[in-house]
């Protein structure tokens, strides 16, 4: 039987901490020249714009987690980062706006994190390793996952 992780009490520290993410990180990012944004390590690592790219897909994926565990039963909302990724083409994009997108749709993610009662953060979602998760560990979870990407860059 797979248990249910329960919702942490650190969502309103989480809102803030994501809320000064989207505030300051924007700015540090922009002052990156345009091909060193671009530039990729080593064929198979990701440049720091399809870095951007992916926290952009885990905002988009997430979002739809935020929102349809509210109403299904622990829906199982999975993709593929890799995938995600080429076929987003964000390599190809511009950094200006992956910035500008990856900002507006995390304060996006902030206003809908505000709206939903208690007992809509306590919901699940179930994940790859098969367990449930409650919408507010799995919000924690995504602002840690955006922070470790974003010290990458």
């Amino acid at each position: 039987m797979n248990s249910y992780r329960l919702p942490t009490d650190t969502n309103e520290i989480t809102l803030k901490q994501l809320q000064h993410l989207v505030d300051t990180i924007p700015a540090i990012l922009l002052a990156i020249p345009e091909t060193e944004f671009s530039d990729k390590p080593a064929p198979d690592k990701w440049s720091k714009k399809q870095i951007i790219g992916h926290l952009i897909d885990s905002a988009t994926n997430n979002h739809h987690r935020f929102v349809r565990a509210q109403f299904d039963d622990n829906p199982t909302i999975l993709y593929d980062q890799n995938l995600w990724n080429q076929h987003s083409f964000y390599q190809h994009m511009d950094g200006h706006h992956l910035i500008a997108f990856w900002a507006i749709y995390n304060q996006h993610i902030i206003e809908l994190i505000k709206r939903i009662p208690k007992e809509g953060l306590e919901r699940g979602c179930r994940m790859r390793d098969g367990e449930v998760y409650s919408l507010s560990w799995l919000f924690d979870d995504y602002v840690r996952h955006l922070e470790h990407h974003l010290r990458q860059i």
